[in-house]
């Protein structure tokens, strides 16, 4: 009887962990046959949990949404993690989420084991959280977001951009960024061809949403925080330049720039950079060490001309 018991908290644990599981993958993970995994699934049918089945060569298990939250299966690291995510959530950041997550804390510290209730206290007793003023999300918006993500299913929402133009967009989902109070998608957008970061507060989901897709390479070398990091610190700005770099794209990123560098050629390498200042940009480009040629924008181009020009005289004399 225990040995049944430890397996259907396995099994259940497994099921919660991951959206689609195929019998042969079960029955190789708690290490018992195909049939007694059915047996176990029916065990946990009967104590309420909602067990999906879908036969065929393609079918599988997926434990789906019931009329009630069945319990949840916590080791200790995650019992830390969502009690934590829970006092923070309580400081906003969603949509109405304040009180629910008060109140969800209180629940699950009422429950957590001493050692545990210890750690968390200290954790939230002597963190400062900062609040800001980011627009809060609706939280099933996060959620569906998230979703589609984990399920490589694309998204059609309405986009309002930074001048306050709307478009609709048609995007693969892969991450979500919070940054600063904010919320940040990073997704392919399919129309656009390329890699694009949507602020979650400016997007009004469509239904239905869009097809299928296979995960792409993560742009960045896959550092999303940099990457939104890199892209929200371009944008900001008045000016945005973009100068070749006469250097390895290799020798440009040990050096602390912060800023995005792709490659060209063997010898050359883009950097995108924004500034309100040209002036603070041209000197800035030049404490950098290496030839270069602005490609844009023409104002920065003239502002490096005109101080070239300057230094020239400044030692036309010698």
């Amino acid at each position: 009887m225990l040995e049944t018991s430890a397996r259907l908290l396995k099994l259940l644990s497994l099921l919660q962990a991951h959206r689609d599981w195929s019998g042969p993958e079960l029955s190789a993970r708690l290490g018992v046959s195909t049939r007694t995994i059915r047996n176990d699934v029916e065990r946990l049918r009967s104590l309420g949990y909602p067990v999906h089945a879908t036969p065929g060569v393609a079918g599988g298990y997926r434990l789906g949404a019931g009329a009630a939250l069945p319990p949840l299966l916590l080791d200790d690291e995650e019992a830390v993690a969502v009690a934590v995510g829970l006092g923070r959530a309580a400081g906003g950041g969603v949509e109405g989420i304040e009180e629910t997550s008060v109140r969800a804390l209180a629940k699950l510290e009422q429950v957590l084991p001493s050692r545990l209730r210890r750690r968390v206290s200290a954790l939230n007793a002597y963190t400062v959280q900062i609040p800001g003023n980011a627009p809060s999300v609706p939280p099933e918006v996060l959620t569906t977001i998230a979703n589609a993500a984990r399920d490589h299913e694309g998204l059609r929402f309405d986009y309002t951009g930074h001048e306050g133009d709307s478009s609709v967009r048609n995007v693969e989902p892969h991450r979500l960024v919070h940054r600063r109070g904010r919320w940040y998608l990073v997704g392919y957008d399919v129309d656009r061809d390329g890699w694009r970061t949507f602020r979650v507060d400016r997007v009004r989901l469509r239904t239905p949403s869009g097809p299928r897709f296979t995960p792409r390479e993560l742009p960045g070398d896959g550092d999303l925080a940099a990457y939104v990091e890199r892209g929200l610190n371009t944008a900001m700005w008045r000016y945005r330049a973009t100068v070749l770099l006469h250097a390895p794209a290799e020798r440009m990123r040990e050096l602390p720039l912060g800023l995005e560098v792709e490659p060209v050629d063997e010898g050359t390498c883009l950097l995108k950079l924004g500034g309100d200042d040209v002036s603070g940009m041209a000197v800035w480009i030049g404490f950098i060490g290496v030839d270069f040629e602005v490609l844009d924008p023409p104002e920065l181009a003239e502002h490096v001309l005109r101080l070239s020009e300057r230094y020239r005289r400044a030692v036309s004399g010698r």
